[in-house]
């Protein structure tokens, strides 16, 4: 699961985070990763699969047959049970008895994948904020931050906003120059792209994330590695707790007990 392969990189990530060399086993941990996401070709059996599943092209519990999806993709069985396999391990598919399925929303898992999500979030500030290099990283934060404010609100769809928040984060995750990060962060992304809705629906909270995106590109720039981190902290937590009221709201969960 995403979980597990996030915890188990965090020690590496915290090591990134300070600026050291990383250890022989971090370094093991970082070679024994899968190639990302964004090397991958668009014709992969593995991608094509996996933007099926984040589109809800192929939706929950949808059944997926090596034979059907060989067919369709025009390949062998053997690289669509290859990504299978690697999907189920990234939690987007599941067995269920002898067969395998796009998994389920759990929202269960939501306080989960966002305290994963949120200390990833603080490194890559706290990264960026130590190792971008060059005047283009901060050219292109800002450029998309810019987006976000000449954005169209009221006109702009939620996948629009989303899009447009996402964008921002990638940035700044590209300005860590830390391919572990990279890796983890698009790993745990495509969950949250899964679910239901967007947290910036309001124009408050829209506004707020302009602000909070502001200050943390003025730390990002002034090499504030504590403020950033600080920064993206609080803005995940936010996140997290209109998610939950969103799920309340829609009674598709009760009320997390945090006591």
């Amino acid at each position: 699961m995403v979980f597990t392969a996030a915890r188990n990189g965090m020690q590496c990530v915290r090591i990134a985070a300070k600026g050291m060399a990383l250890s022989a086993s971090c370094r093991l941990f970082h070679e024994d990763r899968r190639p990302p996401v964004a090397s991958q070709p668009e014709t992969s059996p593995y991608l094509m699969i996996r933007n099926a599943i984040i589109s809800q092209e192929l939706p929950p519990r949808a059944q997926l047959v090596e034979s059907a999806l060989a067919k369709k993709y025009n390949v062998s069985r053997t690289p669509i049970r290859e990504a299978l396999r690697r999907l189920e391990t990234e939690g987007l598919v599941e067995r269920y008895g002898s067969r395998m399925q796009v998994r389920e929303y759990r929202p269960e898992e939501m306080l989960d994948l966002y305290e994963v999500r949120t200390f990833l979030e603080e490194a890559a500030a706290k990264t960026a904020a130590l190792r971008h290099n060059t005047d283009m990283d901060l050219m292109l934060i800002d450029r998309a931050h810019q987006a976000m404010v000449t954005l169209d609100f009221d006109a702009a769809t939620p996948a629009e906003l989303a899009a447009a928040n996402r964008t921002f984060h990638e940035r700044i995750w590209a300005a860590s120059h830390s391919a572990a990060l990279l890796d983890l962060l698009d790993r745990i992304l495509v969950h949250f792209i899964r679910y239901p809705g967007t947290t910036l629906s309001t124009r408050e909270r829209w506004d707020r994330v302009l602000k909070e995106h502001e200050e943390l590109l003025v730390a990002i720039r002034a090499r504030n590695a504590e403020e950033a981190g600080r920064i993206a902290s609080a803005h995940m937590d936010e996140a997290k707790n209109i998610r939950i009221q969103m799920y309340i709201d829609a009674q598709e969960i009760s009320p997390p007990r945090l006591g």
